[in-house]
Formats: structure tokens, sequence, C-alpha cells
């Protein structure tokens, strides 16, 4: 069934829609009207947003129109909706963290993130919703209700960026801007169907975000192309160490190697994966080959390590912001059972099993720079399943069961980990139409080549240009 004259402007890529308002083919108006009509034919379905800033929009996109008229402003996102999940701090906005005690919270200022945002000329569309306070992978939302994913709505989004994947594969808005601890903008993309990317620790600056584990924390985007995805980040990333190349989206295919490298991890990321799953990264794989990949199997020994030692980093560091601001334990029946359980568990962890993680984090670092010594990227699942139904927290898999938040963190905390650059990219469909995502591994600042890399299997397969009806 072909798109609606709204729907194709609600799914332009952020490139083509900056390239098509510089020539006043099309205003700010209209893509803000598009992308709001998107908004009432599927939040009411998804429950992406908790809050959309309509009248604020509208406003922006008739300050845009004006503007373009008068100059072409040089960001890509100048006019461009865009939505960020709702644990990054707006001035004036409320930021729930998707929890009942930030419930009317309204920030003085703006996050980072908000304020180069702003001043690139993108549009805030609204505030995504969440896992509660982003701890969790399908936010399944007790004080905001669930996102649903709108491939199956009755089927998780995934976490904890849930909100911002289930707008961006509906065309409620462009892009959006999440956070990633342990997968969370890499798990919603690979169950919507969408591109997400999480870049090097340290990158996006989170200052005025609401934090859940210091060491782990990442900003990462989220949008429906590498290129998009390319451009958001470009707008947030903080400075390059001098010997290593900065992303430009107009360059991407610039720094597409000729002949490159893909790793095989022989540990621990494909040891329990879904046959749908492991069928569509074979697939992938024999595109990559054709685009003048080649395999080789690498070794990361103690990447099974790393799981544990960022479960003793994570909830510790979770448990103590969460006191430092006196919301837990004295407000402990204000959350939801799984956070509140999860802060309790955070409470019981020795330090000495936290400076042990540490251990692990630096030695798990070497082992990835040592394995980039050999190959340009790495080639792993973004989830090993399928997104689940809601409420459903096992999974009968490999002949056991294992509940869907370890396994679908397994594959992605190490990343938090290490801090290496990493991306999820649709790779194709299983047979009952669920999106699966392939997660590509760079080394650190090696976003240029990852982000080129990817984009060339994107357009050889063309699966982002699928959309949910």
């Amino acid at each position: 069934m072909p798109l609606s004259p709204t729907a194709e402007l609600s799914f332009l890529s952020i490139g083509e829609a900056s390239r098509l308002l510089r020539a006043r083919k099309i205003s700010p108006v209209e893509l803000i009207e598009a992308a709001l009509r998107q908004v009432r034919e599927w939040n009411p379905k998804v429950n992406a947003f908790i809050t959309v800033l309509e009248d604020a929009a509208r406003l922006h996109a008739r300050r845009a129109e004006h503007a373009l008229r008068r100059n072409i402003p040089s960001s890509p996102l100048y006019g461009i909706p865009i939505s960020l999940k709702d644990n990054i701090h707006t001035k004036g906005v409320r930021t729930t963290a998707g929890s009942k005690i930030l419930f009317d919270f309204v920030p003085a200022r703006d996050s980072t993130i908000a304020s180069k945002l702003a001043r690139s000329g993108a549009i805030l569309l609204g505030k995504t919703n969440l896992h509660e306070f982003a701890y969790g992978i399908t936010s399944e939302n007790p004080h905001f209700g669930p996102v649903r994913n709108p491939w199956d709505l009755g089927r998780v989004a995934g976490g904890s960026s849930g909100g911002s994947a289930a707008a961006v594969a509906t065309g409620m808005g462009l892009g959006s801007i999440g956070t990633d601890t342990a997968g969370s903008t890499r798990i919603p993309p690979a169950f919507c169907g969408v591109v997400g990317f999480k870049p090097t620790a340290g990158l996006i600056d989170l200052s005025g975000v609401v934090p859940l584990s210091v060491t782990c924390d990442t900003g990462g985007v989220i949008a429906r192309s590498v290129a998009d995805a390319c451009i958001l980040f470009e707008a947030l990333a903080g400075p390059y160490p001098k010997k290593f190349v900065r992303p430009d989206f107009q360059k991407l295919r610039k720094y597409k190697p000729r002949r490159f490298r893909l790793g095989w991890p022989e540990q621990h990321f494909f040891e329990t994966v879904d046959e749908e799953v492991r069928l569509r990264i074979d697939e992938a794989l024999k595109c990559f080959s054709s685009l003048g990949g080649s395999v080789t199997k690498i070794s990361l020994p103690h990447v099974s390590e790393s799981l544990e030692a960022g479960t003793s980093i994570q909830m510790p560091e979770a448990s103590y912001y969460h006191q430092s601001q006196g919301y837990f334990p004295q407000r402990a029946d204000e959350y939801g059972a799984d956070v509140r359980n999860r802060l309790q568990l955070g409470l019981q962890v020795k330090a000495s099993d936290y400076l042990r993680a540490l251990d692990t984090k630096a030695q798990v670092e070497a082992e990835f720079d040592k394995a980039f010594e050999d190959v340009d990227v790495i080639v792993a699942p973004a989830s090993p399943i399928p997104a689940p139904m809601i409420g459903e927290n096992e999974i009968a898999i490999a002949g056991g069961k294992q509940t869907v938040r370890a396994l679908v963190t397994s594959v992605n905390r190490p990343l938090n980990v290490s801090g290496n650059p990493a991306l999820s990219i649709p790779c194709g469909f299983t047979e009952k139409g669920l999106p699966v995502g392939l997660q590509l591994i760079g080394p650190r600042w090696g976003e240029a080549s990852l982000l080129a890399i990817a984009q060339s299997y994107e357009e050889a397969t063309g699966w982002y240009n699928r959309h949910p009806r």
C-alpha cells in the first residue's frame, strides 16, 4: 500500500528533508504538521510519547520558515522535527524519566544535548516514553503504560529508549536522542526496524541527563538510516583525539575502504541466538562479502566476564544516585517493582566486587583494542531474539529457558563496559514480520569507518525503507 502524501513527508530522510527545506520546496511548518498527524494516528497505538509539544513545535516551525526565507542555515538539522528521551532535561518542559517520583519535574535549564540540538535549529516534537529511570530493556512502564512495538502491538518496543525507537519507526519525527547503558539505543531499534547508534563513551556530553550508571551511561541516536544517525551524532559529538577522523555525513562513502575486515567473535556473542536471527545475520555476511568484506575469526576470551562486571558497576552506581537524591529507600513505594528490586540489590554489592569489576572493564577494553588490530568491524546480533510479547519475562531457546533481560543485554552490555562504538542496523525480518537487528562494533573513536561500512550494507539491502503499517 503506497504511503499518503503526509506519511511521505514523515518518512523523508533528514538529509533529503534538509535539501528540500533549503530549496523551499517544503517548509518546516509542513514537516511539523506531517509529524503531528503521524502522532495523532500512531501514538494512541504505540504510546511512544509522554509529552507532545504541539503548540511549541508549531511556533518554532513558523520561526524557522521565516528564517529560511532570509538565509540558508548551515546545520542540516535546521527545521527538522526530532524527539528526546524523557530522561534528558529540557528547560521549561517536564522531564519525568518515566517515573512517578519526577512526574511533575520541570528543569530550570537545558541539558547539553537539548542545548546543542536547539542551536542546530532542530525542532523538539516531544519527550518519549521509556523504562522507568531508564532501568530496563522492555519499556513496560508502570506509570505511563508500556511502549508497544509498531510491527506487532502485542510486543515490546525494547528499552530503555523504547519510545524513541517506536516514534522514529512510525514517522513521528525524523530522529530521536536516547541514552544507552546496556543496549538502550540498540535494543529498541533492533526490535522496531530502525538504526540505533551508541558512539564511543564520552563523546556525547551527558550533563543534564538523569543518570543510571555514570561509568556505563552513553548518549545515543536513533534514526531511520545510517546517514541520518551520523547527522544527529555530528550535532552532539564533542572533540575527537587528534589522530582520529570525525564523522561527516556528506563524506560517509569516502570513508569506506575498498576492502574491509569483519571480525567474527569465537566467544560469547553467538552462543545463544534464535535460529531466524542467526539466519538473517548469515545472509548479511554474504552481502558484506559482495561489498568487499572478508571475515576473520577473533578471540575475546574475557568478554563474557563483562556481564557480571557491568552489573557490579551499574547496580551500585544506580542505587547510589537514587540514595543521593533522597528517592530511595525513602520513596520506595513509588517505584515499579522491577526497578525497586534492582535498586535494593544494588545496595548489597560489595566495594571489592565493584573494584574488581573495574579491573575487568580495563581487561575487556584491552581485548577489544587488540582485536581491532586485525579487523575493521566486529559483527554480532543487536538482540539474540526478535521482540518478545509484552509481559513475557522468559524465553525458551537452545533447549532451555532464559530471562529476556539476561538474553538481550548479553550482547549489548559488553560494549558499555568497553566503551566501543556500536550500531544496530536492520538486516531483515522473521517469518512473523518482526525486524531483526545486526550489531556492528567499531574501535574506539572509529565512528567514521564504522558508519561508512554500515551505510554500504544499508544501501545494498534497503531494509531501512520498510515501515510498519
